[in-house]
């Protein structure tokens, strides 16, 4: 159990990459607390995992659901050890010129302003249990390597993968951790946003083709680099954006 006793909120948990983070998790040992803006999604993974989870409700733009979301964890579970910044969006692949404003500013609210209410509500509970604790932000490899058609995507990303070298050099001297894991492109429920296209076998073999090892990423591909973030085995690791993306970046 590589992660016995441990207590992790994971937002973004009812789906994809927060839903195989917040099962494999669990399945280590943590207790989970899934939460998402789909309520009810949430609460199904929660009901899978079983009594080692809760499911909470709430919208990781609004400093009110994101406070929430850390005052349930720690009445729930006693503590929170880990927090996983996984709820993302996208606008959708197009020129950068036809983004709307309304576009842009979900994506940097949901992406990057998300992370700023996480350390407002979550910083306070690490320093008073003074343990320290781990904060895994989900990047991308758009912040590293961008595709054309996403710009403000990327930007967003970006600026995740900036916070967290900021954030773990501040925070190191507290024991709080703060790592990125970065995905390639995956079979998501925002695959057809970031191919701009249908999803077809034919248009993803066109973004699979600029992926060496040939695959899309999955969400046990990255809740397994999350877990290792998360454990003590990485007590030493801070301040790593780690591309989970079969070579996409090399």
């Amino acid at each position: 159990m590589r992660l016995k006793d441990k207590v992790a909120l994971v937002t973004g948990a009812a789906s994809g990459f927060g839903e195989g983070i917040a099962k494999l998790y669990a399945a280590e040992g943590a207790r989970v607390m899934v939460a998402d803006m789909n309520a009810e999604g949430a609460a199904r993974v929660a009901s899978f995992i079983g009594h080692h989870a809760a499911p909470v409700g709430g919208d990781v733009s609004k400093g009110a659901d994101v406070q929430a979301m850390v005052d349930a964890t720690v009445a729930r579970f006693g503590r929170l050890d880990i927090v996983v910044n996984n709820a993302g969006t996208t606008h959708r692949n197009k020129p950068l010129l036809e983004v709307t404003e309304a576009e842009f500013d979900r994506v940097y609210d949901v992406n990057v302003k998300s992370i700023y209410w996480m350390a407002q509500a979550a910083v306070p509970v690490f320093r008073r249990q003074g343990a320290g604790g781990a904060f895994i932000n989900i990047a991308s490899t758009a912040g590293i390597r961008p595709r054309p058609g996403l710009v403000w995507y990327n930007g967003s990303k970006g600026a995740v993968n900036i916070i967290t070298h900021a954030m773990a050099i501040e925070l190191a001297p507290d024991n709080i951790r703060v790592n990125a894991v970065c995905p390639v492109i995956g079979a998501t429920g925002l695959l057809e946003q970031f191919m701009g296209v249908p999803d077809t076998p034919e248009n993803r073999a066109k973004f699979i083709g600029s992926i060496p090892l040939g695959r899309m990423s999955t969400p046990a591909d990255i809740a397994n680099a999350c877990l290792w973030l998360a454990e003590d085995a990485s007590a030493f690791i801070t301040g790593v954006l780690l591309p989970v993306d079969g070579g996409r970046c090399a």
